[in-house]
């Protein structure tokens, strides 16, 4: 028997990176996990590498798409018939500069999706939650949410820090009805996306992609860099039983990089 036997989780941006490392620690679990993403060929691959046809599901869409993000819950719950967990790990940004030379273009796109994206999908949620009588949401920060010493990223470290204020709020408003709202804030990982960004963003700092990488781990006490399978363990934790009584938490899995 798993923890999560029976329930029903959503998963932004799930297809790879950090979502999959999520949905496949909540399958391991027991639940059913609907994943999103922009490529639909991308997704029939995870569900055929995860192999759990009666349990799983994915969904194509952007989630700076406000209708796209509100008809992955609608859909989540005509699956399934119900929705326990939502994940909001979709966003990212590009455009990096520094301030002076940042566009209003790169700024509003990270804002839209990392903290837009997450506002969009809980607000769809909420009810759904409140009709079973409890919930749990999960947005995946970054330790950049409680820091700010990364140069050419104000725009994202901008809208993670907004995205842990969402956060708090809605663990506020909505405790007392059984849901839950906490942030996951993870350090540096070598997801596919770091690996297709992180060389274009080291040049524009003026270091190797190697440096770059060495970088984030010689910050981190323990020397290395996170694993997705670390964030996904923090994300079963929040989303079971044991994580009732967890809500309104900014909680590391950085490696010891963030000071708080």
């Amino acid at each position: 028997m798993g923890t999560l036997d029976g329930k029903v989780a959503l998963v932004t941006a799930g297809s790879r990176g950090i979502g999959r490392g999520i949905a496949e620690a909540l399958l391991v679990e027991g639940a059913s996990v609907v994943m999103t993403g922009r490529s639909a060929d991308k997704g029939e691959k995870a569900l055929a590498e995860i192999g759990l046809p009666d349990r799983t599901a994915f969904l194509s869409g952007d989630a700076t798409s406000r209708a796209d993000v509100a008809g992955w819950v609608t859909s989540t719950v005509e699956r399934f018939g119900r929705l326990d967990v939502l994940v909001n790990n979709a966003g990212g940004s590009d455009g990096f500069a520094l301030v002076h030379e940042l566009s209003d273009e790169a700024w509003d796109k990270a804002f839209t999706f990392i903290v837009d994206s997450a506002f969009w999908a809980t607000r769809a949620a909420l009810p759904v939650m409140l009709e079973n009588g409890g919930g749990r949401v999960i947005n995946i920060s970054s330790v950049e949410g409680k820091m700010g010493n990364k140069a050419t990223v104000a725009h994202y470290i901008s809208a993670k820090h907004a995205m842990n204020g969402f956060t708090k709020a809605v663990a506020f408003e909505y405790g007392q009805q059984g849901i839950t709202s906490n942030a996951i804030c993870p350090g540096a990982i070598e997801t596919d996306l770091m690996v297709e960004v992180g060389p274009r963003f080291a040049e524009e700092n003026g270091v190797t992609y190697d440096e770059y990488k060495s970088a984030y781990a010689k910050d981190a006490a323990i020397g290395r860099l996170n694993t997705v399978e670390e964030v996904g363990a923090m994300a079963v934790l929040l989303a079971g039983p044991a994580g009732a009584g967890i809500t309104g938490a900014m909680l590391n899995v950085d490696g010891g990089t963030s000071p708080y």
